[in-house]
């Protein structure tokens, strides 16, 4: 009622209109990560390593599977690498027998070569050797 006991009747087409969101309660389209999130997690896929066709067929080939733990070896291996100015670096783990041949400057795994088949190559074009 206003102040001349009118009674006053809202349309839905002049009530206040809450914009579309999601069942929470949060506008369509935002999340709850913060602009310094999204920074670190592409920092993050910026320090991860690819692995190309032929390494990944070379693994899937001799059955070897890498673990989360083996994966950060790796990503701090070729860190390292790259500090040194390295650009090709065959990367052993002598725990797993397992060479790796890495371009550090693509963060690409070239192709990969275990126990058995390490003692019989000859690894060349490498500038550095990383020992994990």
């Amino acid at each position: 009622m206003d102040s001349t006991g009118t009674i006053i009747k809202y349309s839905p087409a002049v009530m206040p209109v809450k914009p579309p969101g999601r069942p929470d309660g949060k506008a369509i389209g935002s999340n709850d990560r913060t602009a310094g999130n999204f920074s670190d997690i592409f920092a993050e896929q910026l320090r991860a390593v690819k692995f190309s066709r032929h390494a990944s067929e070379r693994l899937r080939q001799r059955g070897i599977e890498l673990d989360g733990a083996m994966q950060q070896k790796l990503v701090q291996a070729v860190d390292k690498a790259s500090a040194k100015g390295a650009r090709e670096a065959l990367i052993l783990d002598s725990d797993r027998q397992l060479a790796m041949l890495v371009s550090i400057t693509n963060r690409t795994v070239i192709t990969a070569v275990d126990g058995p088949n390490i003692k019989e190559n000859v690894f060349t074009n490498i500038d550095s050797a990383v020992i994990v």
